[in-house]
């Protein structure tokens, strides 16, 4: 009997030990961002507003330049003989048939044949600071978002100690630590996606920095090879 007894008490030890043990909580990616209140809700739709815009810019932007950047290698090769052969009309004719930054400076180039070689030059400098404007379009919008991005998390981190700190002023001395956490989640978490929102946006800003000047030195080499041949002797 007195073994019945012992096996009794040791279960029911047991069991009062397993449920004192605290469980784990597990918190998914989503409850995180969404755990800061209704201030952290909205500094968070702000932050994947701006994430959504700097992807679509860096995207919309990178097709663009790589599309401008394509050019046949013969292209300058065909324009060279149509001119030496006195085909104006031919190469103005494959300049509009190719759909390029270079075509369309070259085109301007062939355009005022005839004329002092500085008002060529003049006009060529005019179209690429006008092609270079079509590739830079909207660039400038990445980097204010690479600037902005961290801006509004940081701006999210002061309403979320802001809160922490009314619940500690409205609580007295009796405040808990898990009163605290709607201001501390969202003080972190939207310093967190501010950064990488900033971070993403720097990095695209850049690497569309560095591809549009590869394209720019693209239309100066082809424009420098232009002035070239018209200076050529007959």
């Amino acid at each position: 009997m007195s073994l019945f007894l012992q096996a009794d008490s040791l279960a029911v030890a047991s069991q009062v030990v397993t449920e004192a043990q605290p469980t784990e909580q597990t918190l998914s990616m989503w409850s995180l961002l969404t755990s800061g209140g209704i201030g952290g809700q909205l500094i968070m739709l702000v932050l994947f507003i701006q994430l959504f815009f700097a992807l679509f810019l860096y995207f919309e932007r990178l097709m663009a330049i790589n599309k401008a950047s394509k050019i046949d290698a013969s292209f300058m090769n065909n324009i060279k003989m149509n001119i030496m052969s006195g085909k104006i009309d031919a190469a103005k004719m494959l300049c509009a048939q190719t759909n390029s930054p270079v075509a369309r400076l070259i085109e301007k180039g062939i355009s005022r044949i005839g004329k002092p070689l500085e008002d060529i030059n003049t006009a060529i400098e005019n179209a690429g600071n006008l092609e270079l404007y079509k590739l830079e379009k909207n660039t400038s919008m990445l980097a204010t978002i690479s600037g902005a991005g961290p801006m509004v998390g940081f701006l999210g981190t002061v309403v979320g100690m802001i809160l922490a700190f009314h619940k500690m002023a409205s609580g007295g001395g009796q405040i808990e630590v898990g009163a605290l956490a709607e201001g501390i989640y969202t003080a972190m978490t939207t310093t967190v996606v501010g950064l990488i929102v900033g971070i993403i946006a720097y990095v695209g800003y850049n690497h569309l920095v560095v591809k549009t000047n590869k394209v720019v030195n693209q239309m100066e080499a082809n424009a420098v090879d232009f002035l070239d041949l018209l200076n050529e002797p007959v």
